[in-house]
């Protein structure tokens, strides 16, 4: 009887050190490129809704002002939208109000609520912006600095 052996090869094919550290550089290469353009969008995004957020908010304050008949003083805060301040009547209150949580910008922090504005006629609405600090570049606000008080 004839005995063939039939054999498979004995070496695997495998990446060497060389590709792989090839690989490595390039996916490097690719995310300096694309890392900074994809956080630049991720701050673009957190600004626009923080200002839609407070167009919302801008939204309840002009319901309010037409409920009660003017805005929460500085000291009653964006509080009055969730919490019945005693000054307004209860039914008015039931029907429109009662919303369940404080306003809060894209970085978790509350709006700054002013009545009467300083900047606006009727009220300042800021957020502290990405670097959560008021007073500073990145604030975000229902008005423009350079725009004077009426």
């Amino acid at each position: 009887m004839c005995n063939i052996r039939f054999s498979r090869p004995t070496s695997r094919r495998a990446f060497t050190f060389l590709e792989i550290m090839l690989v490595v550089v390039i996916i490097g290469i690719l995310l300096s490129v694309v890392g900074p353009r994809l956080v630049g969008r991720t701050q673009r995004a957190q600004v626009q809704a923080t200002k839609q957020q407070m167009s919302s908010v801008e939204q309840a304050l002009g319901l309010y002002e037409m409920q009660v008949g003017g805005f929460p003083t500085t000291e009653q805060g964006l509080e009055a939208l969730i919490r019945r301040p005693s000054d307004v009547d209860e039914d008015v209150w039931e029907k429109t109000w009662g919303k369940s949580a404080m306003p809060k910008d894209s970085w978790k922090q509350e709006f700054e609520y002013r009545y009467p504005g300083e900047h606006n006629e009727d009220y300042d609405l800021v957020s502290a912006g990405p670097d959560r600090e008021f007073g500073t570049s990145d604030d975000i606000t229902n008005y423009t600095e350079d725009e004077p008080r009426l």
